[in-house]
Formats: C-alpha cells, sequence, structure tokens
C-alpha cells in the first residue's frame, strides 16, 4: 500500500497527486464503482474506516473521510492518500480546518468519481435532513445511525422520519435484517392471526422501536417495546390465535424460533459488524420504502 500526506492543499492538488499514485501503482480507477463519502468526527474515524474499506472489498470505491476539525483555526486541508492491495479502490482522508469545515462540499465534489453514484454515511451524529446537507444533496444514498445519536434511542429516529428523503437509510435499520427474515419465514406456515405482540430490547436500543413498527404495518396489529438485559435485541414475542410465536436469542449468536404446535428450533442469529451492515446497504441505492414505512410509523405513534 502506499501512502502519501499532502499538507495545505487543494482539492486540485489532491487528484492530480491520485492520478500519479493510480499511474505509478497501475491500478485505474475505471474498477470503482461508487463513491463513499464518510462524515466523521476525529475520534470515530478509524472505526469508520475500517468498516467501510473492510465493506470496499465487496464494493471497490473512492472513499472520502471528511474530517471536520478547528474552526478558529486558519483555512487549511491536509490529505492523506491511500492507495494499495491492502485498500479496495482508494482512501482520501481530508482535515479541514478554518471556514473550510463549513464549505466541505467544495472540497469534496471534485473529487468524486465521474458518472459514479455517490453514497454519504454519517457513523456518529449527522444532519436533521441528511438531503438538505452540503454533502447529503450530493448523494444518491444517504446512511446514519441512530447509535451515535447522543440519545442513540427513539428520539434520534423521529428525527430521521421527520427528514426523511427517498434514499435515506439508517443502520439501526440494517442491524434488523437477519430478525426481520426470520420472521417472515417463520410465517411460511400458517400460525394463526396475530393479535398484539411484543419486542424485548436493551433499554433505548434504536432498532427495537423500528422493529415494533414494522411488524405492526405488516401484521396489522399492536407490537410494544419493552426493556431487556440486552445485548441488543434479546426476543420477539407474538400472540397468536393459534399460541405464540417467538424468537427469543439469549447470547448474540444463536436464537431459539418457537411456532405453536411445533418443536423448538435453533438459528443462527448473530450480531453483525458494521462492515457486514454497510455493504448490505451498498448493495442497493434505490430508495427503501419499507424502511420509510417503519420509521413513519414509528413517529407517529412515539408519544416521548
Amino acid at each position: 500500500m502506499t501512502t502519501f500526506m499532502l499538507s495545505d492543499t487543494t482539492a486540485g492538488k489532491i487528484s492530480a497527486q491520485l492520478m500519479l499514485l493510480r499511474h505509478q501503482m497501475g491500478a485505474p480507477a475505471i474498477g470503482m464503482v461508487l463513491t463513499l463519502v464518510v462524515i466523521s468526527e476525529e475520534r470515530h474515524q478509524y472505526d469508520a474506516l475500517r468498516a467501510a474499506t473492510e465493506a470496499a472489498r465487496e464494493h471497490p470505491s473512492r472513499i472520502i473521510v471528511v474530517i471536520k476539525r478547528e474552526e478558529a483555526e486558519p483555512n487549511r486541508l491536509d490529505a492523506e492518500l491511500r492507495i494499495g492491495e491492502n485498500t479496495p479502490g482508494e482512501v482520501v482522508v481530508l482535515r479541514l480546518y478554518g471556514e473550510l469545515t463549513q464549505h466541505a462540499d467544495s472540497v469534496v465534489s471534485p473529487l468524486l468519481l465521474p458518472d459514479t453514484p455517490v453514497v454519504a454515511w454519517w457513523p456518529g451524529a449527522a444532519p436533521d435532513v441528511p438531503s438538505k446537507d452540503a454533502i447529503g444533496a450530493l448523494a444518491q444514498r444517504r446512511i446514519t445511525d441512530a447509535k451515535g445519536f447522543e440519545d442513540g434511542g427513539p428520539k434520534s429516529l423521529v428525527t430521521r422520519a421527520k427528514g426523511y428523503a427517498p434514499g435515506d437509510t439508517d443502520l439501526s435499520w440494517s442491524r434488523l435484517t437477519p430478525w426481520r427474515s426470520l420472521l417472515a419465514a417463520a410465517f411460511d406456515q400458517p400460525v394463526g392471526k396475530v393479535r398484539k405482540g411484543v419486542v424485548e430490547a436493551s433499554p433505548g436500543h434504536p432498532s427495537a422501536p423500528l422493529l415494533a413498527a414494522w411488524l405492526s404495518e405488516r401484521l396489522g396489529a399492536p407490537v410494544k417495546v419493552t426493556d431487556s438485559a440486552g445485548p441488543g435485541l434479546t426476543c420477539v414475542r407474538l400472540q397468536t390465535t393459534d399460541g405464540e410465536l417467538s424468537v427469543t436469542r439469549s447470547d448474540a449468536r444463536l436464537a431459539t424460533l418457537s411456532r405453536p404446535g411445533q418443536p423448538d428450533r435453533n438459528v443462527a442469529l448473530a450480531r453483525r459488524h458494521t462492515s457486514e451492515l454497510m455493504s448490505e446497504e451498498l448493495r442497493r441505492l434505490d430508495s427503501d420504502e419499507v424502511y420509510e414505512a417503519a420509521v413513519k410509523r414509528f413517529a407517529r405513534t412515539y408519544k416521548g
């Protein structure tokens, strides 16, 4: 891997250096399928960049990490460029100082790959309306994470619902994919009509109310959220006319599926790393209407 540092630079100089490094490494940009822009605080950038890089093994990308530093300092742009066999695609880490922190889009725009989709990801705090953010407006897909907000829970989902625009999604929704798949498969055989349900999770876990809202939307029955010892989501119980259907996970790896009139069955239901969640989200760049319906339904019923 080749790493190149540029201090007090410009977007034009970064583009020229990227082209030079590609020619030296024999790694043309033609194989990259998208630009992933990661808007991160310094304290989160290491983990976010590692997750993005791992996701890029499935989706070769130009990864641009935007870190806003001190506004009080003179205007300056520092960049770190990484290209090589250990880094799928290209990585550009930008640190902005001074007034540049308010105009990050002007730095990022010249570095976007031409004629490829742009995805923006906020691993921590995100704007209330991502689509109206200067960088968010450049992207076809905008990924937030309710766990990255200070409250990390239901209030952040209400914010996501109020500021929703087609192309928005949240990693608290991505974390639910294995749960939703398992619960959908549980209804492959008749189990009676669902009357009510409950989702159990550690306090404030943002995926729990999303799962409850999705179940309510799909089943036409009230589903509430209750606290458990965790970690994360631990149980879904649905009361049907034939008895209780439940999925119970106690060790963050395996779950027990129980259906009326049938023996219990152990199923894999492991918690997933952020890189796996990002890989899933990068597979689709269209709008997620199911997420939209779930987050808006929760926002309508939230009484916090």
